[in-house]
Protein backbone atom coordinates (compact mmCIF):
# COMPACT_ATOMS: atom_id res chain seq x y z
CA UNK A 1 0.00 0.00 0.00
CA UNK A 2 2.78 2.45 0.90
CA UNK A 3 4.67 1.75 -2.31
CA UNK A 4 1.51 2.39 -4.34
CA UNK A 5 1.20 5.82 -2.73
CA UNK A 6 4.86 6.54 -3.50
CA UNK A 7 4.41 5.54 -7.13
CA UNK A 8 1.22 7.62 -7.39
CA UNK A 9 2.92 10.64 -5.89
CA UNK A 10 5.93 10.21 -8.17
CA UNK A 11 3.71 10.06 -11.25
CA UNK A 12 1.79 13.10 -10.09
CA UNK A 13 5.03 15.00 -9.45
CA UNK A 14 6.52 14.17 -12.85
CA UNK A 15 3.24 15.02 -14.56
CA UNK A 16 3.18 18.36 -12.72
CA UNK A 17 6.79 19.13 -13.69
CA UNK A 18 6.07 18.41 -17.36
CA UNK A 19 2.92 20.52 -17.45
CA UNK A 20 3.61 23.57 -19.64
CA UNK A 21 0.12 25.03 -20.00
CA UNK A 22 0.75 28.27 -18.08
CA UNK A 23 4.27 28.96 -19.28
CA UNK A 24 3.38 31.14 -22.23
CA UNK A 25 1.25 33.41 -20.04
CA UNK A 26 4.10 33.84 -17.56
CA UNK A 27 6.54 34.56 -20.37
CA UNK A 28 4.25 37.21 -21.82
CA UNK A 29 3.86 38.84 -18.41
CA UNK A 30 7.65 38.96 -17.93
CA UNK A 31 8.13 40.50 -21.39
CA UNK A 32 5.38 43.04 -20.68
CA UNK A 33 7.00 44.05 -17.38
CA UNK A 34 10.42 44.44 -19.04
CA UNK A 35 8.92 46.60 -21.80
CA UNK A 36 7.11 48.72 -19.21
CA UNK A 37 10.28 49.26 -17.17
CA UNK A 38 12.25 50.21 -20.29
CA UNK A 39 9.45 52.56 -21.38
CA UNK A 40 9.32 54.28 -18.00
CA UNK A 41 13.12 54.75 -18.05
CA UNK A 42 13.04 56.22 -21.55
CA UNK A 43 10.10 58.46 -20.67
CA UNK A 44 11.95 59.85 -17.64
CA UNK A 45 15.14 60.46 -19.63
CA UNK A 46 13.21 62.12 -22.45
CA UNK A 47 11.22 64.22 -19.98
CA UNK A 48 14.36 65.39 -18.21
CA UNK A 49 15.94 66.39 -21.53
CA UNK A 50 12.84 68.29 -22.63
CA UNK A 51 12.62 70.10 -19.27
CA UNK A 52 16.26 71.10 -19.53
CA UNK A 53 15.84 72.41 -23.09
CA UNK A 54 12.74 74.41 -22.15
CA UNK A 55 14.53 75.84 -19.12
CA UNK A 56 17.46 76.91 -21.27
CA UNK A 57 15.16 78.45 -23.88
CA UNK A 58 13.24 80.33 -21.20
CA UNK A 59 16.40 81.82 -19.72
CA UNK A 60 17.62 82.82 -23.20
CA UNK A 61 14.33 84.54 -24.02
CA UNK A 62 14.30 86.20 -20.60
CA UNK A 63 17.78 87.59 -21.25
CA UNK A 64 16.63 89.44 -24.38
Amino acid sequence: MATEKKIGRRKLKTRWLRDERGLSTVEYIIILVLIAVAGIGLWRAFGDTVSEKIGNATSEVGGL
